[in-house]
């Protein structure tokens, strides 16, 4: 349903082989706070090494492997030594309850499970609830673990990457629908090859450049924005064990390290903003800060930009390889808002309805279309044939393009709101809040928050005699949704409103819950 025809006849690069002989001594991976640090040879033979392991644990060409890791150089060498077996990554939220990743892991099947020592409370949930055949913890710092046993003790080292085609599957990441079921969406390498390629020249990549991944990996802009682009050209990675402000600006400030790229969500850079160490950081060997999943507030824009920092809005997806557009440096302060236009290898238009193009200005629906879109959904058929009209992927997303060819995001057609960077589908939350006795009707809208961005208030209507608090809602909550989906707010109301199909009017709610909570 993407241009396929683009990715027919070649096969997919193993990157890291290629730098290992071009660039051997070349620093490709460095860690904090651990600080490892990996020449492309030592991660090539590292790669090769595990890739080995996983053989001798029966996986082969279209098997999946997964990670449930806080970030660590280790999700990266998982990746490589899976697709030189012809694997599939599975990437996992560790954010998520064992019960929602139970669900995401059932449905996947993966054979192998690399997981943290840090999640040994869920992993052990989890071992009891799905059918996964092994299990490999790591420290996720290079300490003793059965993961670096696994690379220590093989026999042997997997050079060569089985030949697979740019449109074979390599990844499955899940992003929840409005259903509240979550959908593995199906990327392959030439999604990642294409939009490494398409985000070089309006990035300023370069082998010199240095990357710093600070966003949770199992998110598509972490992984294929911050990590992936880089090995593809023979960069530097640095990967961070999480988001921490002081940490990250003390990176930043760092010339050892000379950080050139960094992305991250609009309500990071506030935190950097609003962080004490924030005064006295060296910017200026920052070449790009790319902010996305959200608009981009003025006042942010402004900020960085006295600080020399000119803060880059893009847009991009799951379902493309977190690309699409992005707004070029010189274009920051004249196009306010913007995302940007349409880069290579995605193209992108707004329509009004199924065959009718918005007119510049105009609202409607954001469509793709190109080499970077996924085929479709994992054993989804009938979700991946309603995301796609005429080969065109319909992204759920309301915004507009300008007489300049500038696009601009305006809201999303679906209810799902973002918080933290975190993607929130308030039909999910709904389903579990009407487990509450309390409760005849519920609808969950997100609501500016200065910190988050966006966060959850629970609109609910009471059966009579019913009396509900917040606490009670986070009770119920605590062990069936991740904590960035419960709702921070509650406001209680005698009835929901509707249109006259039913459905409940949220647009009208969120009007007048920031009015109601002062926003």
């Amino acid at each position: 349903m993407s241009d396929g025809n683009m990715q027919a006849g070649y096969d997919a690069v193993d990157w890291i082989a290629h730098h290992a002989t071009a660039t051997p001594d070349k620093t490709a991976l460095i860690e904090l706070p651990s600080d490892r640090c990996l020449s492309y040879q030592q991660t090539h033979e590292r790669v090769g090494r595990l890739a080995s392991h996983l053989k001798s644990l029966g996986v082969r060409q279209g098997d999946r492997v997964g990670f449930l890791a806080l970030n660590t150089t280790d999700i990266l060498e998982l990746c490589f030594a899976t697709w030189r077996l012809g694997g599939i990554v599975l990437a996992l939220n560790f954010r998520l309850t064992a019960s929602e990743l139970e669900y995401i892991i059932e449905d996947a099947s993966p054979d192998v499970m690399v997981h943290d020592r840090d999640m040994l409370q869920v992993v052990a949930d989890l071992r009891k609830r799905t059918g996964v055949d092994h299990w490999i913890e790591t420290g996720g710092d290079g300490s003793d673990s059965t993961y670096e046993q696994a690379i220590g003790n093989a026999p042997i080292c997997i050079a060569e990457r089985i030949p697979q085609p740019l449109q074979a599957q390599c990844m499955l990441m899940y992003s929840s629908g409005t259903t509240g079921r979550p959908k593995g969406v199906i990327i392959t390498h030439g999604m990642l090859s294409f939009s490494a390629s398409a985000g070089a020249g309006p990035g300023y990549n370069s082998p010199a450049s240095v990357s710093l991944a600070a966003m949770p990996m199992f998110h598509i802009a972490a992984m294929n924005v911050s990590c992936l682009p880089a090995l593809c050209i023979g960069a530097t990675t640095v990967v961070m064990r999480g988001f921490e402000p002081g940490a990250v600006l003390a990176a930043i400030d760092d010339a050892s390290l000379a950080v050139s790229h960094f992305f991250a969500v609009p309500a990071a850079f506030n935190a950097l903003r609003q962080h004490p160490d924030a005064r006295t950081t060296d910017f200026s060997r920052l070449v790009i800060a790319v902010s996305g999943a959200e608009t981009v507030p003025p006042p942010l824009i402004a900020w960085w930009a006295e600080r020399g920092v000119v803060l880059q809005e893009g847009y991009g997806l799951t379902e493309t390889a977190g690309q699409g557009c992005l707004l070029a440096k010189e274009d920051v302060g004249r196009k306010i808002g913007s995302a940007g236009k349409s880069l290579m290898h995605s193209h992108l238009k707004i329509m009004k309805d199924e065959h009718t193009q918005a007119q510049p200005g105009e609202p409607g629906e954001i469509w793709i279309k190109g080499a970077v879109v996924t085929p479709g959904y994992w054993g989804r058929p009938e979700s991946t044939e309603a995301a796609f009209s005429g080969g065109w992927f319909r992204t759920g997303d309301i915004g507009r393009m300008d007489e300049d060819g500038y696009f601009y995001i305006e809201d999303r057609l679906k209810d799902m709101y973002i918080s933290g960077g975190e993607n929130v589908y308030p039909a999910e939350i709904e389903g579990v809040l009407y487990g509450i006795d309390a409760i005849a009707e519920v609808a969950v809208i997100g609501v500016v928050d200065e910190t988050w961005g966006e966060i959850g208030c629970a609109v609910v209507a009471l059966k009579p005699g019913f009396e509900l608090e917040l606490a009670d809602i986070l009770d119920h909550c605590a062990e069936k949704l991740a904590g960035y989906k419960h709702p921070a707010h509650l406001h209680i109301v005698e009835t929901l409103p509707r249109n006259a199909t039913g459905k409940v009017l949220k647009f009208e709610l969120r009007k007048t819950m920031a009015e109601q909570l002062g926003l």
